[in-house]
């Protein structure tokens, strides 16, 4: 009989996952996961298969927990401007989408499954967008909720370099008025 595992596996993901949101998959090694993540390289590889399997597992943990949580978020802040305000803010400003957003650049382009995944987490937000706007009896609503995803992505990316400039405040508090009034 083997030896007992030395560390909790859903800690090991939720920690990798931050790591690989703050360096990208191909800026961690395998080096830097075991140091960061005090597992064993062979363990790592024993339970994860590869560096692969555990950024897949990684970013399907980002999207259980900090994706699905901003989009029953946005959903449940349809026909509140203050709440879509408060909830955009918080992705804006807030790490939930960072490595969603990674992904989608650097791994989607070369990984069939992480592409779906990442078009899943954008359908999703797209969907909980539209369902605002539905709550709201916006009048807008027939505007695609992609655009409205895709700015919200793009505020994230732009406050994520550094840049918090008027602009993003303003097109920050635009679609919170757009998700939050008739």
């Amino acid at each position: 009989m083997g030896r007992p595992r030395g560390f909790d596996e859903a800690d090991v993901v939720q920690s990798a996952a931050k790591l690989f949101a703050t360096r990208t998959y191909d800026g961690t090694s395998v080096d830097d996961l075991v140091s960061h993540l005090g597992v064993h390289r062979n363990s790592l590889y024993k339970t994860f298969g590869s560096k692969r399997g555990l950024y897949l597992a990684a970013l399907k943990w980002s999207l259980e927990h900090e994706v699905a949580g901003l989009v029953e978020r946005v959903t449940a802040a349809g026909g509140h401007t203050e709440k879509a305000h408060g909830v955009l803010a918080d992705a804006v400003t807030g790490t939930a989408l960072d490595l969603v957003l990674l992904a989608a650049v650097e791994r989607a382009p070369v990984d069939a499954e992480v592409a779906q995944l990442v078009g899943e987490a954008f359908t999703a937000l797209d969907s909980a967008v539209g369902d605002a706007d539905r709550a709201a009896d916006n009048r807008n609503a027939t505007a695609s909720p992609v655009a409205a995803t895709a700015l919200l992505i793009g505020l994230r990316t732009r406050a994520r370099s550094g840049t918090t400039d008027e602009g993003i405040i303003r097109a920050g508090v635009g679609l919170a008025q757009r998700l939050g009034q008739p």
